[in-house]
């Protein structure tokens, strides 16, 4: 059966506007004038609409997306007592809840960002309570959960994290890191196969409503991992994705045998492109939120500290160039200069060692970058995933980092012109649940360098803003690039599949700031209409 798409201003990189997709089965055969002089079958007139091809995440964490979206919803609170309001009213609607665990708050609407579990005690107080931070790297929990966790004055720090404290250094009930986390969330109920199913069904049609028909779940546990082959199997996974398997200072010696192994089970699969397992996250720093992103210079409210570096140099190395070896592309979470810096200069060293290979390394965040390793990224091959929402001088920007770092280096993030004009090839990712996962909500951002939906005032360091196409081409073709999928998605273009989304607005005849209220009127995914939520 061929299908004619017509009577629309279809965009894809790299071509000008045109009319006409046909598609045969899964994949597009023909576009713009070839498409509308073929045979066809049946025909579709799409009114005018603007067509772009789907979008692609090129860096996010699907299931605790889903998670989350089983707890108390207090993303996007202003206030303490507007989520404590909403944590009391899901432990009242929840009462056989044993763990009451949701996100994500806002660590910006208090001074400091030090949350006292007394809050929380206050609302709910007969079970432990655990909300997650926007930035992911910070939790806030209440007196019952240290109390299980047998956390006291006593505990001390753990390598790699930090217990907020109390003047008197009793825990005051914020924990920043994951080695910090892990001494509350350990204790925690395991989360199951079929409850991480159901969270992988949950971000699947959060993401199809978003227009994103594939994406990357860039911190893949071995659980969660098999949480996605059952998934695949079942029929609840229903966008494409890879899964980037985390691996620790401590553990990953012992992970190359497994990451191999669940690489071969999906393999396996029926149809193995809906999953592949290519990738291995490594967390070089933790983030300016919570004061752990490692820096080259000492933070301004801190003197004392540059922040952290999770891993030592000499073990980075050697376990990029373990994984490299096997052909897994390394994924690497570097967010302060210094960890951009201990990237880099690992994956030359890696490059150095192992013989050469299509490896495609990933740097995501690359907040700051020191002046000298902008054109590295080019040299080494490296691939930046920024995340355009972050591109503006949000609350946490002003109220948490700038007081940290000072305004020369606030207003040195995301400098995405410079690296574009360095040679470095770009890829966007949400980072959701840490930020939205509805592309069309961050397209603008860079370009005019505002918030969504904001029309007047001065961009952000708007020498660093870039075009709306280009920021169309990083979620879709560059990110089909780094997730090793561009011969299958990421354009219209013949051969690939027909993954495509109907506009009700021409984003190339509107302002930036208008892009974030763009409707999206149908999506199309392997050539079929999806069904989803307009």
């Amino acid at each position: 059966m061929r299908t004619l798409f017509h009577n629309a201003a279809c965009w894809s990189h790299g071509k000008e506007i045109f009319d006409g997709i046909l598609i045969e089965g899964e994949s597009i055969i023909a576009t713009g004038v070839q498409a509308l002089e073929s045979q066809f079958d049946q025909s579709i007139d799409l009114n005018g609409a603007f067509v772009i091809p789907s979008f692609i995440d090129g860096h996010a964490h699907p299931i605790f997306g889903g998670r989350e979206a089983a707890g108390p919803k207090i993303n996007g609170l202003d206030s303490v007592d507007e989520i404590l309001r909403e944590v009391e009213s899901f432990a009242i609607n929840n009462p056989d809840q044993a763990w009451i665990i949701g996100g994500a708050y806002e660590a910006a609407i208090i001074d400091g960002g030090d949350f006292d579990a007394h809050w929380l005690d206050s609302v709910v107080s007969d079970r432990p309570v655990v909300l997650h931070a926007v930035d992911h790297h910070t939790i806030w929990v209440n007196s019952k959960a240290l109390e299980l966790a047998a956390i006291t004055l006593e505990t001390v720090d753990p390598i790699g994290g930090t217990i907020a404290r109390r003047h008197d250094s009793t825990p005051k009930g914020t924990f920043r890191e994951p080695t910090a986390m892990a001494l509350i969330l350990d204790r925690a109920p395991s989360d199951s196969i079929s409850s991480d199913v159901q969270a992988i069904k949950s971000a699947c049609t959060a993401y199809l409503d978003s227009g994103v028909t594939c994406a990357i779940d860039s911190w893949v546990e071995k659980d969660m991992a098999k949480a996605y082959l059952s998934a695949a199997q079942s029929g609840d996974l229903t966008i494409a994705m890879n899964l980037s398997l985390l691996v620790t200072p401590t553990t990953w010696g012992g992970k190359l045998e497994e990451c191999n192994s669940l690489r071969d089970e999906f393999a396996a699969l029926p149809n193995p492109d809906l999953v592949q397992v290519n990738s291995i996250k490594f967390l070089a720093d933790g983030a300016l939120s919570a004061g752990t992103a490692a820096l080259v210079d000492p933070y301004l409210d801190n003197p004392d500290t540059n922040g952290i570096k999770i891993w030592g140099d000499d073990e980075l190395i050697d376990a990029l160039v373990a994984f490299d070896a096997l052909k897994f592309q390394v994924h690497i979470h570097a967010i302060g200069d210094a960890a951009v810096k201990q990237a880099l200069d690992s994956i030359e060293a890696m490059i150095r060692v192992n013989p050469t290979w299509d490896r495609r390394p990933v740097i995501v965040h690359a907040q700051l970058i020191c002046d000298e390793d902008l054109p590295r990224f080019k040299a080494l091959g490296v691939i930046a995933n920024i995340q355009p929402l972050w591109c503006y001088l949000d609350p946490m920007n002003k109220e948490l980092f700038l007081p940290r770092i000072g305004r020369k280096r606030n207003d040195s993030q995301y400098r995405l012109r410079t690296l574009i004009d360095s040679g470095a090839t770009i890829a966007f990712g949400s980072d959701w649940p840490v930020t939205s996962e509805i592309p069309l909500r961050a397209l603008g951002v860079p370009v005019n360098r505002l918030a969504p939906g904001v029309k007047d005032g001065d961009g952000w360091n708007i020498a660093e803003a870039i075009t709306l196409e280009e920021s169309l081409t990083f979620y879709t073709k560059s990110a089909a690039y780094q997730m090793f999928r561009e011969l299958e998605r990421g354009e219209l273009k013949i051969g690939l599949k027909a993954d495509f989304i109907v506009l009700d607005k021409n984003l190339l005849d509107i302002e930036p700031w208008q892009v974030s209220t763009v409707g999206i009127k149908a999506l199309y995914k392997n050539g079929l209409p999806v069904e989803i939520s307009l």
